[in-house]
């Protein structure tokens, strides 16, 4: 991932309104007029006096400069800022979607490809001020919407950061792109704020949940977040003339070897609860990174029979709409 170089200075505030959503006006900008977006910001810094932004409720006080599970203290500690390509395609759209890679996480992700941010903190601190108007250079420069990237430990200074670019004349769509494992108190302080939700769904054995991501009640805490998620936005993916989405739910999952993940099961319990409409996409672009490589298991990439078996059992449960994932790493099953 590139390092989008930063500005130095802001442009004129009028040319904050270049390419502006083709969609309906963003809900957030109403919670701005009616200050409950500034309120929405003071309940979330009180989450960090001790720190229950995620289920692992750590307790630390990261105001106080302490630490939390994720490894990250009081300020936003930013990877990257770019506009990119390579989202689903209503997310990403023709110009790109405007994505925050934040550093840390709540996951311990023996496999995650993105560890030097994930779990060598690489990155650099940023203020409430920089992030905000990272946002809004990412509107002039075309941003169908603002993604932010497994930034559940930073939801208190995003909110803030948007009030400050929501004055200052940021339009578009919010993106929350999230491993899943969210606490739904924390969720409903993003009802109105979030357009759309991109989680996923790892799991569907608890204990395969703790023993390759360190996750505590995963499966638990990732089915109440989807059904809050759901409960906020709906089953429906709204999209602007453009087709690229303003509004809604998309589900994820990555296939793992020898059917870790427990993708039918994943999927039947979504068929279950949440409906065979809602928008998923199955990903089968696993390949060993961090700790996996070597391993017995997760030390190859996903066979391509094993892909195709996870493709029939999401057709064969009917859900309608979504993307299946070109599996170009894929191989052949070894035993």
């Amino acid at each position: 991932m590139a390092t989008t170089r930063l500005r130095e200075a802001l442009p004129r505030p009028r040319a904050w309104a270049r390419h502006r959503s083709e969609g309906p006006e963003p809900s957030y900008r109403r919670l701005l007029a009616q200050g409950e977006l500034r309120r929405r910001v003071a309940a979330a810094y009180e989450l960090l006096r001790a720190c229950r932004l995620c289920p692992r409720a750590c307790g630390v006080d990261r105001l106080a400069g302490q630490r939390g599970a994720c490894g990250e203290g009081a300020s936003v500690r930013l990877s990257s800022w770019t506009l990119h390509p390579w989202e689903e395609p209503p997310i990403s759209g023709f110009r790109g979607s405007g994505t925050l890679f934040v550093s840390g996480c709540t996951g311990r992700c023996l496999f995650c490809q993105n560890y030097p941010i994930s779990q060598l903190h690489h990155g650099q601190e940023v203020s409430v001020t920089r992030l905000a108007e990272m946002m809004l250079e990412l509107q002039v420069r075309g941003a169908h919407n603002i993604n932010l990237v497994s930034g559940t430990h930073f939801v208190p200074q995003w909110l803030a950061a948007l009030e400050v670019a929501a004055t200052a004349g940021l339009r578009i769509p919010l993106v929350y792109n999230t491993g899943g494992y969210e606490q739904v108190e924390v969720l409903r302080l993003l009802e109105g704020v979030v357009d759309i939700y991109l989680p996923d769904a790892k799991y569907a054995d608890e204990g395969v949940a703790a023993r390759l991501s360190g996750f505590r009640d995963y499966v638990r805490h990732n089915r109440l977040a989807l059904l809050e998620m759901y409960r906020q936005v709906g089953p429906d993916l709204r999209l602007d003339p453009q087709g690229i989405a303003q509004r809604g739910l998309i589900i994820r999952h990555l296939v793992l070897p020898q059917g870790l993940a427990g993708t039918e099961a994943v999927f039947a319990w979504i068929a279950q609860h949440l409906g065979t409409e809602v928008h998923v996409s199955l990903m089968g672009q696993y390949f060993p990174a961090y700790r996996a490589v070597g391993d017995p298991v997760l030390g190859r990439p996903v066979a391509a029979e094993e892909y195709a078996a996870a493709i029939r059992a999401v057709e064969a449960l009917g859900f309608a709409n979504g993307w299946i994932q070109e599996a170009e790493r894929c191989g052949p099953l070894t035993s």
